[in-house]
Order: C-alpha cells, then structure tokens, then sequence
C-alpha cells in the first residue's frame, strides 16, 4: 500500500520534489513506528529474527534522515499546566552554550529573581545575557499598570536580541503568561518574532499559550500535571527543584 501511494505520486505532474520527499517521509515514518523500537517485549521468539527486524529499522531510520536535509531556525513553546517549562527551556540554553553560541535569556512577570540556574550559567561568560524584568506575580505586585510597563520594557530587551544575528537562541520565560494578561497582544509577538534571523531560534514559555502562538510555532510541547508536592502534599519551592 506504501509503496503504491509514492507510486501513484510520481505520476503526478503537479507535485514539486520537495513534496515528494515530504510524502517519503510520512510514509517511512508510519513504516519506523510499526517495526518499532524492539526491546524485551518484542514478538520474536529466536535472537536472528530479531536482528532481522532491527537491522531493517536501522535502514529505514537511515533513509529517515537522508530525507531530512533542510535546516531553519526554529519557535518553539512550552506550555502547559505540568512543571518543567522554563527547565526544558534552559536545558536548550546549556547545550546552545556548549556548542560556543549566544544566548539570552528574558524573564517576563518573575521579577528579579537569582535561581540557580542563572548562578551555574554564570560560567559561560559574555555569551549568555540574563534579564529579569518585573516585580513578581500578579498578587504580590498588586498594580496592572506598573506590570504592564515591565513587560512593555522586557518585549522592547527581548526585540533587541530576537532581531540580532549574534545570539542563536533567545528564550522568553513566561510570556505566555504576559499574554494571558492581556499586557501584550499576540499579534505584537508573533509580529516581533517574524524579524528573527532565519537560523536563529526563539523559546517561549509559560502556560496557557495562545491558539494563534501554537499555529506559527514550529515546535509545541505541552507539559501536563499528574502530580504536584505543593497542592497534594503542602510541600513548598525548595532550592534546586523550583530555583
């Protein structure tokens, strides 16, 4: 049946290559995922037939990444009410900066906080660049206008490294937050994010990401909760798991 709808497909005048490669890939796709990934719970009953399936994953993983040869900066969000979100964000920032490239970091609505990661990151120099711009949460704060104004001033420092050339990724912690808010439009943001170099890439965190935020993206994680110490069990933020 795959092999009849690539068929089929090249006999289609109208289809460029890059579509064709496009249906390649779907079709290897659905061909990886039904070998799967093997392990101990595999049908297999004799050590050679196994071989057999995962030598014939191997090839189709091969061509799977022969395929995949376009490169691009890439948006991308993690929202959702699970933690994690900032913590995913930043683990993307350490291997930006092991691989010798900028980084920076914008805190919208946290306000100046020193967590833990921004005292580790410290190592790396002039090559990450960390603001906090705020004063805290909603319910500490206590004033809309005055938290509007930081975040205009925290878009305006995040424009300033999303449109340069020289930090390959910038990460905007709890925007979605922002925009939940109301203190800023999406349409400013995803406005603001059309003038990034085409190579670098942008992460946005927060929950309660916009539908239209999630259509533009190119990468969209929702982190969920199952568990939580703090509304089970009363346990509060504690040093290296919350800062």
């Amino acid at each position: 049946m795959i092999f009849n709808r690539i068929k089929k497909a090249l006999t289609c005048e109208n289809m460029d290559k890059k579509e064709l490669d496009l249906l390649g890939v779907n079709d290897l796709d659905i061909q990886a995922e039904e070998i799967g990934i093997g392990g101990e719970f595999s049908k297999e009953r004799s050590k050679e037939a196994y071989r057999i399936r995962m030598q014939k994953r191997k090839e189709i993983q091969k061509k799977r990444l022969e395929l995949r040869k376009s490169k691009k900066g890439l948006v991308i969000v993690f929202t959702g009410n699970g933690k994690g979100k900032t913590t995913a964000a930043l683990g993307m920032a350490l291997r930006m900066l092991g691989h010798g490239h900028n980084v920076a970091i914008i805190q919208f609505i946290k306000g100046g906080w020193n967590p833990g990661e921004q005292k580790a990151l410290k190592v790396f120099g002039d090559n990450l660049k960390w603001h906090s711009i705020g004063e805290g949460f909603t319910w500490e704060t206590q004033d809309k206008e005055r938290d509007k104004y930081f975040v205009k001033l925290a878009w305006e420092k995040s424009l300033s490294y999303i449109t340069s050339k020289d930090f390959k990724l910038v990460i905007l912690d709890e925007l979605n937050i922002a925009l939940k808010l109301g203190y800023i439009s999406t349409e400013e943001v995803i406005n603001g994010l059309s003038k990034k170099p085409i190579n670098n890439h942008i992460v946005i965190t927060g929950r309660g990401a916009t539908k239209e935020l999630i259509t533009i993206a190119d990468l969209v994680t929702e982190m969920n909760l199952i568990h939580h110490p703090f509304k089970e069990q009363g346990i509060k933020a504690q040093e290296g798991i919350e800062f």
